[in-house]
């Protein structure tokens, strides 16, 4: 999680083919979602976007019409996850919106320098090139998908732990952290220089934080349930070592209660980013 301010494969790879022809807005051919002109008041550095249950998604010049959609299909299904149409969690939709949740993706590292977002709202950023539609298809081998990553946290961080504060709140006390606690070993407000032996989660960016670290915890977790993490041992294993599900409902008891608790209607199927298709 980088902290910010505040297949259907022929179409995806039409809309890519078509982007980066003058200022021209192409809408994409995606059958749920359009590409339209941004015009959001605070958006200025952002020439299009697309909405998903009203929550938008900024796009940067050079980011691929694909791959916004991609993402856009990717945050439909978390937020629908039966893909039946209707928003799973109302509440959990109502507090995003409250809290102005929103995305922008970005091409390149000056994009991301110099986005002139609003002082307002909720934000979480996505890259263009870490957007990976294409590891869905490939048996979820090959450079992760980090739609999958980002699009959660902006849902989880405006969503869950403001609505269900005393579970998912982002600080020491709620159940969310208690069970991150267990899984680091202990209390550590900062990273320690060494983990315990016995935790599973060792999260060691310095410039992350105790909330930023229930946020990843919250990703880590649900993914590994969800399938997302089977095939990574070797490359997150470092960080976390929950990586099948089988590991995270045998291992985590703790958080994987919280995260199949019907109440909170958590995703029970992995988006894929072709929403009702």
């Amino acid at each position: 999680m980088r902290k910010t301010m505040y297949l259907f494969l022929p179409a995806v790879m039409l809309a890519i083919a078509s982007c980066g022809k003058g200022d021209v807005i192409e809408p994409g051919n995606d059958p749920n979602f359009t590409i339209v002109a941004n015009e959001d008041e605070g958006f200025n550095a952002f020439n299009r976007k697309v909405e998903v249950f009203q929550i938008p998604i900024y796009a940067k010049k050079k980011v691929d019409d694909g791959r916004l959609l991609h993402a856009a299909n990717v945050m439909a299904q978390y937020l629908d996850n039966d893909e039946d149409g209707q928003i799973d969690n109302e509440l959990l939709h109502s507090e995003m919106l409250a809290n102005g949740a929103y995305m922008f993706m970005w091409a390149n590292q000056s994009n991301l320098l110099f986005a002139g977002l609003p002082d307002t709202g909720t934000g979480q950023d996505l890259g263009n090139d870490e957007t990976r539609y294409e590891w869905h298809i490939n048996g979820y081998e090959g450079r992760f998908d980090a739609a999958l990553e980002e699009v959660f946290h902006i849902i989880s961080h405006a969503g869950y732990s403001s609505l269900y504060p005393e579970v998912f709140g982002e600080y020491a006390g709620t159940e969310l952290c208690d069970a991150m606690d267990v899984a680091r070993g202990g209390y550590f407000l900062e990273i320690p220089s060494a983990y315990p032996e016995e935790g599973w989660y060792h999260y060691d960016d310095q410039t992350c934080d105790y909330g930023c670290m229930a946020t990843e915890y919250l990703y880590w977790g649900l993914t590994s349930l969800l399938g997302a993490q089977t095939n990574r041992a070797d490359e997150i294993g470092h960080e976390w070592e929950l990586h099948s599900p089988e590991l995270m409902s045998s291992t985590d008891t703790l958080l994987t209660s919280l995260l199949q608790n019907e109440e909170y209607k958590f995703p029970t199927v992995l988006p894929d980013g072709t929403y009702m298709r």
